[in-house]
């Protein structure tokens, strides 16, 4: 499905599906801030207004946790939105024209 970490493949090479379809945008970032880059933040907040920990901790502690929530969650959701796509016929909108 995926030709590198997050660019798709023109079809895919069982079935040959078209992939000219999927459009998910920005929809897998929107997901990870909503879900883990939340989390990190908070916990970068919480070790400054718990301990007061110096800038060293804050990039030892915080920056890994916020790299291993926040980049492997895009690859699977981007797969999840572009089959979500695909399941319910999404399609890019047009004006209805009345009768």
């Amino acid at each position: 499905m995926f030709n590198g970490f997050l660019t798709l493949k023109p079809h895919c090479e069982v079935c040959g599906l078209d992939y000219a379809f999927a459009d998910p945008a920005d929809g897998p970032a929107f997901f990870v801030i909503c879900f883990a880059c939340v989390p990190s933040v908070l916990l970068g907040v919480w070790l400054e207004v718990q301990y007061s920990v110096p800038l060293w901790v804050h990039l030892l502690v915080t920056g890994p946790f916020m790299l291993a929530t926040c980049i492997p969650p895009l690859r699977p959701l981007k797969g999840w939105l572009v089959a979500s796509q695909f399941f319910y016929k999404a399609e890019e909108g047009k004006l209805a024209r009345l009768p």
